[in-house]
């Protein structure tokens, strides 16, 4: 079970050995560079650079494979309703329109249209495996005392560490639910269409929230009974000081969004167009 949950996993690999602070970073600034660029090339690179990431930090498949299903379902869904509701958002963009099949009313595929959505796919393609490797790379004391010690409240650093820990525990907790479910004859596998299991996994949401609730509940009054946050400063147990492989990371990640910025805006536009 335990290695199926997405959490911090230790590993003597050189991004475990980066402070939690760079890699925050890192992440910040490769998330806002693919927010911002349309570029197809720049994303591309992005992607590429996302996948050797994911592969050199170790991270095995069955701690991520469940989230980045769940992530590719949601993706699904959205490309589909951006097509529903915008479908001629792509020829708006591009300026062109090269029709290659019509469907109903104003609702037809053209390549403008499916490039645009190809985009966004990779935007979301980019930041999804550094999402997962920062989650599992990164120590949650750690990165919350080294947050600490470049000046950032320490009350934010635990916020933020919590968070992380409550990965696992709500996914823990999904699984129960889920299986709870499928103890009472709710199938919930493959074996039904995906239109059901949405349906019935949608159904596990409000239970989840509930639970949760009463955990951040349990806790908020269990550091509240000891002090918490009655002091400005506090000593910690676990951090880490910026070396050269973690300077080394951050000016990576301002240099590649300095040239990948510059290089999607160089004709004025952050839209990269093939049909002209």
């Amino acid at each position: 079970m335990a290695g199926r949950i997405l959490t911090y996993s230790e590993k003597d690999t050189w991004i475990h050995r980066l402070s939690g602070v760079s890699k925050m970073i890192f992440f910040l600034l490769w998330s806002l560079t693919g927010m911002l660029t349309y570029d197809t090339r720049v994303l591309m690179v992005m992607l590429i650079c996302s996948l050797v990431i994911f592969k050199v930090s170790h991270t095995e498949w069955k701690q991520v494979g469940t989230v980045f299903q769940f992530i590719l379902l949601f993706l699904c869904i959205n490309l589909f309703a951006i097509w529903l509701f915008s479908p001629n958002q792509g020829t708006v963009i591009y300026g062109t329109k090269t029709e290659l099949l019509h469907l109903f009313g104003n609702h037809n595929i053209t390549k403008e249209q499916l490039f645009y959505q190809f985009n966004i796919l990779l935007k979301y393609l980019t930041v999804t495996p550094v999402v997962l490797m920062f989650i599992v790379t990164t120590n949650q004391s750690e990165f919350a005392a080294s947050l600490n010690r470049m000046g950032v409240s320490y009350n934010v650093g635990y916020a933020i560490a919590i968070a992380l820990r409550y990965i696992p525990d709500v996914q823990s907790d999904f699984t129960k639910i889920k299986h709870a479910q499928e103890a009472r004859g709710i199938e919930m596998s493959s074996k039904t269409s995906l239109w059901t299991r949405i349906k019935r996994m949608s159904a596990i949401i409000f239970p989840l929230l509930f639970s949760s609730m009463d955990r951040i509940d349990v806790v908020s009054n269990a550091m509240e009974l000891r002090g918490f946050g009655k002091n400005k400063k506090r000593t910690w147990y676990m951090g880490k000081k910026l070396v050269r492989n973690d300077y080394l990371t951050i000016g990576f990640a301002v240099v590649f969004m300095a040239v990948a910025l510059t290089i999607t805006f160089a004709d004025g536009s952050r839209f990269w167009n093939p049909f002209q």
